[in-house]
């Protein structure tokens, strides 16, 4: 019988385990009041409820350093345009879908669609492309575009754009607005995503979504405990709000203690796959650099803010000149933080964010979805491009994750980016950056990869020891059992 769901045990012993890091000797391990208690010889506590384990192995629970959780949950049940590889074929998406509309739209209701992503398409997003009697918004798969038909320009009130296609904060204000459904719906499909997310091993989220993630967590922890730990973020126009509130990262939201006060979450630019993110020379063939999102002074005075309010900063800064002024930024003030994707980085800020210690908060995945991309848009800079061993071997901490919906919520899957640079069987890409598995294990948990007595009891148990496993056994990795806090949030033995 599956124990998902049930009240955490007093104690609990996870009966024949492997400990990852302590050899192969077969052992037992004693929970109790949601913390490790102790290791033991198998057979040896009989006070206990016991959860055999037939000899699987025991690692640290895993972390999603960064998600956008109802974008997530809305991502699942939007229109899939992520296959297709030219605006004609996505607008042949979106038409079989206004003949054969998915089940639940109702007449004339807005059919939203998600994932394509533009950055190597040979033709162009345009309005005429998907027009039709029903308003549509496409959402690009990292949510920096919103394409969109004549209907839905009138609907949402969107003026002055002959094209559909808004790009930035344009395009995040239409996706606001479409991502509205009521409350109860929206809850029920986080923690539907939380829950599957806690089947894959996950016993944490950094949730930096854009809408007040901190009253929706408040909220939906006032149901019961969610069954992962959420560190919920703030954005800076919600920053003198929380502030108000004596709020601060790591503070506790609930009284179970597991959702927290996440980081200050500031944008420094744009986004590859859209051109804008910002960068020091030239898109090819252009004379756009990309932009930022705030003036340089701008992201200083928040800095200063966030840090005075008792807010840790995570900067987005995805081109190799947002990151440069992000740096300078941090060092100018004095604080600490992560830069969040860090996707395309000088040599020399690899060695200043190790300097200033700064994580490097980053998305393995997106270097397998984006190679191509990046390969055309920042020619003959490529090699600077997701340098996730450049980072590590500079002694930068890293801290993996998904950006989810951008890339599946999943970590074996960015873990499995990160050590194998390389999915579909195509060649590893810059094999040089590639990180081993017991590094990226380390980058994917709050515990740095080990398991030890007295840790809280968020646990995964696994049939087979992953530091031994590589590609697509990596990157499907079953998982036996989840535990956050000593509750079991997921049984699929």
């Amino acid at each position: 019988m599956s124990l998902a769901g049930r009240p955490a045990a007093e104690r609990l012993v996870l009966a024949g385990v492997r400990v990852h890091g302590r050899g192969d000797a077969v052992r037992d391990v004693v929970l109790a009041d949601g913390r490790i208690e102790r290791f033991t010889a198998p057979g040896r506590v009989r006070d206990a409820e016991r959860v055999d384990c037939d000899g699987a192995t025991l690692l640290p629970g895993l972390w999603d350093h960064h998600v956008h959780m109802e974008q997530w949950a809305l991502a699942r049940r939007r229109l899939d345009l992520s296959g297709t590889g030219s605006a004609a074929e996505a607008a042949a998406v979106v038409r079989a879908a206004l003949a054969d509309p998915p089940a639940g739209l109702g007449a004339g209701e807005l059919l939203v669609g998600y994932g394509f992503r533009d950055g190597l398409w040979p033709d162009v997003p345009r309005a005429a492309l998907i027009d039709a009697a029903r308003p549509v918004v496409l959402i690009s798969g990292d949510l920096h575009c919103a394409w969109m038909n004549r209907v839905a320009m009138s609907v949402l009130g969107v003026e002055g754009c002959p094209t559909g296609v808004l790009r930035e904060d344009e395009a995040f204000a239409v996706n606001r607005v479409v991502s509205r459904v009521d409350t109860a719906t929206m809850d029920r499909w986080v923690l539907d995503a939380a829950r599957a997310a806690a089947a894959r091993g996950v016993v944490g989220v950094v949730d930096l979504e854009m809408d007040g993630a901190v009253p929706a967590w408040e909220r939906r922890s006032t149901a019961g405990s969610p069954p992962v730990r959420v560190r919920a973020g703030v954005y800076p126009d919600r920053l003198d709000v929380e502030t108000a509130r004596g709020l601060r990262t790591g503070l506790p939201l609930d009284a179970a203690g597991r959702v927290e006060v996440g980081p200050l979450k500031i944008v420094a630019d744009g986004s590859l796959n859209t051109r804008t993110a910002w960068c020091h020379d030239p898109y090819p063939g252009t004379d756009g650099f990309g932009r930022p999102s705030l003036a340089p002074e701008e992201l200083e005075k928040l800095l200063v803010r966030g840090s005075e309010a008792g807010f840790v900063p995570a900067i987005h800064a995805i081109g190799d000149r947002a990151l440069t002024v992000a740096l300078d930024a941090v060092e100018a003030v004095g604080c600490r933080g992560s830069i969040e994707h860090a996707q395309l980085v000088t040599a020399a800020d690899v060695t200043r964010m190790a300097r200033l210690g700064m994580v490097a908060s980053i998305q393995p995945e997106h270097a397998m979805d984006d190679r191509d991309v990046a390969e055309r848009h920042w020619a003959g800079r490529e090699h600077r491009a997701f340098v996730v061993g450049s980072l590590a071997r500079a002694g930068v901490r890293l801290a993996l994750g998904s950006d989810a919906p951008v890339a599946p919520l999943d970590p074996w899957v960015s873990m499995a980016a990160a050590v194998d640079r390389h999915r579909d069987g195509r060649e590893a890409w810059q094999a040089q950056e590639a990180i081993s598995v017991e590094a990226a294990l380390a980058a994917s948990t709050s515990t740095g990869g080990v398991v030890a007595v007295g840790d809280a009891a968020d646990l995964v148990v696994v049939p087979h020891d992953p530091t031994r496993r590589a590609g697509a056994a990596l990157r499907s990795t079953p998982v036996l059992l989840t535990l956050c806090g000593g509750e079991v949030t997921a049984d699929l033995r």
